[in-house]
Formats: structure tokens, sequence, C-alpha cells
């Protein structure tokens, strides 16, 4: 249980940095940001990035269970996934490319929802081996992280504008990198 709880927390860490990163640039953008607007970004990014690790888990499973074979490809590609995208993480922080929405509508915050959880579902190749109520805490944990890290980021941005957000993203993807690595060689091991 200790290892499910250290893993899902530093998952959270890991794939809400994308979402760290918008909210710094909607707190720099929305100077006079109210409190409940910063709880509604926040409650978004944590709402998807609860979500897709459960989706993404949900399809493994089914899939796993039509085609048995399908188990030996989960460590590498968890392996391939996270390090694809801390990879890209890494290098999108190195080059300052933060994303810097304009004008955070409801349905712009929806999208940026999506797009910074996607990544969120290869982790449900990752926790494959989770029973389902270990893949819903899991998920609680790395939702309520995203939650409060946005959270932080919302008031920083206001704060201090976006000059950690790059900084974010090399943390977010050398955490993911890790992960997938140590995934990989529990699952062969």
């Amino acid at each position: 249980m200790k290892d499910l709880l250290i893993t899902s927390f530093l998952l959270g860490i890991g794939l809400a940095m994308d979402a760290f990163s918008v909210s710094l640039a909607s707190g720099l953008n929305e100077p006079r940001m109210t409190r409940g607007r910063s709880l509604a970004i926040s409650g978004v990014f944590g709402a998807f990035q609860f979500a897709m690790p459960l989706i993404g888990w949900v399809c493994v499973r089914t899939v796993a269970r039509w085609f048995a074979w399908f188990e030996k490809l989960i460590p590498w590609i968890a392996l391939v996934l996270l390090c694809l995208i801390g990879i890209k993480m890494i290098i999108e922080g190195f080059k300052g490319g933060e994303e810097k929405p304009a004008g955070m509508t409801t349905g712009t915050l929806f999208v940026m929802g999506i797009a910074t959880s996607i990544d969120a579902l290869s982790v449900g190749f990752a926790i494959t081996h989770y029973t389902a109520a270990q893949a819903l805490i899991s998920a609680l944990i790395i939702g309520a992280v995203t939650f409060l890290i946005c959270l932080a980021g919302t008031v920083i941005g206001k704060k201090l504008g976006t000059k950690l957000a790059g900084k974010a993203s090399v943390l977010g993807g050398a955490i993911l990198v890790a992960i997938g690595i140590e995934i990989f060689i529990k699952g062969i091991i």
C-alpha cells in the first residue's frame, strides 16, 4: 500500500506539470482572479487527471482479458509512453514553450483539461496490475495532487507570472521518465 501511495503521489506531481503551467498562465492573464475561479480551474484539471488514468486502466484491463499476450507488452508500453511524454515535457521546458491561454472560457478550460491530461491516459497502462480499488485510490491521489498544484499555480501566476512554468515542465518530465523506467524494471523482473 505504501508503494501505491508514493507512486501515485509522484505520478500526480509529474502529470500535473502541464496543468500547472496553464494555471500559472491563467493567473497571469487574470490578475483579479477570484478564489472561486481559481478553485474551478484547479477542479477541472484535477477532475481530468483523476478520470484519465481510470479510463486507461479500464481499457487495458478489458484488452488484456481478450488478449493475454498483450500483458507482456504493458511494461514496454508504459516505458515508451511515459518516457516520450516526459522527454517532450523536458524539451518544452528548456525551450520555454509554456501554454498561455487567451481568455479562459469554460469551453477553453475543458479543452485545456483534456489536452493537459491526455498523457494521464497512459498511466492506465502503468497501473494495470492494480485492483479496481487500488486504481481508484491511485486516480484519486493523482487528481487531488493535480488540484492542489494547480491551485498553487493560479495563485503563483497572479503574483509571479510564468517564470516557473518551464522549470515545472522539466521537473514533471523527469519524474515521468523515472516512473516509466521504474514500471518497466518492475514489469520485466
